[in-house]
């Protein structure tokens, strides 16, 4: 059977480019979050009020249905975010900043936690750690048009759930790479170090 890696990180961390490296290198199936796709992302942007439920509920049910495709795949995939980013991070910092509702909320942890039962944690998961400025660097070299109007602090309280997220993360083996310090998109040789950690994790090799 294959193992299932996984990258965790905010917007703009360069998940999806990761994950296409690591595909390459590997040869790993690639499962990316093509938000091109996503009916509700230029909606969200515009009024996260309005639309955050939906988006979110979109969102845990495309993670849930790409779960059931990684267990059954006999390939190691690398899935670009994870469904727990979704359930813990995402969903209650909006809550949080009063732009989805205390019902919409509850309706959509129940949800979770009814298809929780069915989910298993990554062999891997990778965590993106980046500063505010960073990611605010990356968002805006990329270009993306519904992205211009992200709020600094939505960011910023991101992050802060990513952090804690990742401090009392228990659910499997977890690799932390600061890209303050890591240009692994530009730079081979601090490719070459993630590729060693990575390698250290699961196959025991250093």
């Amino acid at each position: 059977m294959g193992k299932h890696v996984a990258i965790a990180g905010n917007i703009g961390s360069g998940k999806t480019t990761l994950a296409e490296l690591l595909a390459k290198h590997y040869k790993w199936e690639p499962q990316l979050e093509e938000l091109d796709d996503n009916p509700y992302i230029n909606d969200f942007y515009n009024d996260m009020q309005r639309w955050s439920f939906n988006l979110q509920v979109y969102f845990l049910n495309l993670r849930f249905n790409q779960i059931l495709e990684i267990r059954n795949s006999e390939k190691t995939v690398i899935q670009d975010r994870t469904i727990f980013e979704d359930a813990y991070i995402f969903a209650p910092n909006l809550h949080s900043m009063s732009l989805m509702t205390t019902r919409d909320f509850e309706n959509y942890f129940s949800l979770f936690h009814s298809m929780e039962q069915y989910i298993e944690a990554p062999d891997l998961l990778i965590y993106l750690k980046a500063s505010v400025p960073k990611l605010v660097n990356q968002i805006q070299k990329r270009g993306r048009e519904y992205e211009e109007s992200i709020r600094l602090d939505y960011l910023k309280k991101l992050n802060e759930r990513y952090e804690s997220w990742i401090a009392t993360y228990n659910k499997g083996k977890l690799l932390v790479i600061d890209i303050d310090e890591n240009n692994f998109p530009d730079d081979q040789e601090d490719l070459g170090k993630i590729i060693r950690r990575i390698d250290a994790e699961l196959f025991g090799l250093f």
